[in-house]
């Protein structure tokens, strides 16, 4: 009887503790499955935060690269503006530049007008132009008159050389001192040359010209015939010392005085 009463107390105890066990292992049970509902909360939460701290970060690195665009515009702007700034005072001191110039050329126009009317005795601009228009049609005639007179005179220095000629009077035919030439052309078959120098040099109908070569003397010749810029001539006997080439050069050989 009381190894049954015995029995029943421990199986009752047991029962008892298991109870307790199992009591205990499901509070357990409850606070890990609340823990574990816990750390899935926060992590979602987290996992929340960490996206939209992610989305913040893009449309902050966004945000920062617009930023970076807009200050090198900014910049650009800036340099461009500077750049324009600086042109426009250079135009602005060349522009003063030439106003003072242009006051200067006006106020010096204005006193060679007032020189100027002070000196033409009141004269109008107008008639002062046909003065000067006057004054150079004189000066083109008298240079004409002294171009006419040279050729007169050539034209009767060539008369009095034909007329003494004529009459016999062996007069020695004169040419001007400072006459330079040179032999042109050469014909040693007949001994006569062309040379680069005539009437408008002075040269005169039986002039006689010296022809040498590196200065010295090569041969003498007489002038027969004349045209503008040139002359024929023939190589005086006796006086062949050489051979006459293109080139010789030729001079008075009676300059006059």
């Amino acid at each position: 009887m009381l190894t049954r009463i015995l029995l029943i107390v421990a199986i009752l105890a047991a029962l008892a503790a298991g109870a307790l066990s199992f009591t205990q292992v499901r509070n357990k049970i409850t606070t890990l499955m609340q823990q574990r509902d816990d750390y899935h909360n926060q992590l979602t939460q987290t996992q929340a935060t960490l996206e939209t701290t992610r989305k913040d970060l893009t449309k902050t690195k966004a945000d920062l690269t617009q930023t970076q665009q807009d200050l090198a515009t900014a910049k650009k702007a800036e340099a461009t503006a500077e750049s324009n700034e600086a042109a426009q005072k250079k135009r602005a001191d060349d522009l003063n530049d030439k106003l003072a110039k242009a006051s200067s050329d006006r106020d010096k126009a204005q006193a060679d007008l007032a020189a100027y009317v002070d000196a033409s005795g009141g004269l109008s601009p107008k008639q002062v132009a046909e003065l000067g228009h006057s004054l150079k049609n004189a000066q083109t005639a008298i240079s004409a008159l002294n171009e006419e007179k040279l050729v007169m005179g050539r034209t009767i220095d060539r008369l009095r050389s034909q007329l003494a000629e004529l009459i016999g009077t062996n007069t020695v035919v004169t040419l001007p001192p400072n006459l330079r030439g040179k032999i042109l052309v050469v014909d040693p078959k007949w001994d006569f040359v062309v040379v680069s120098v005539g009437d408008d040099q002075g040269v005169k109908p039986d002039g006689e010209l010296l022809v040498s070569r590196d200065g010295r003397l090569v041969a003498k010749v007489i002038v027969r015939s004349i045209q503008k810029d040139r002359s024929i001539a023939n190589v005086v006997p006796g006086w062949k010392l050489g051979q006459v080439i293109e080139g010789d050069d030729v001079t008075p050989a009676h300059p006059s005085s």
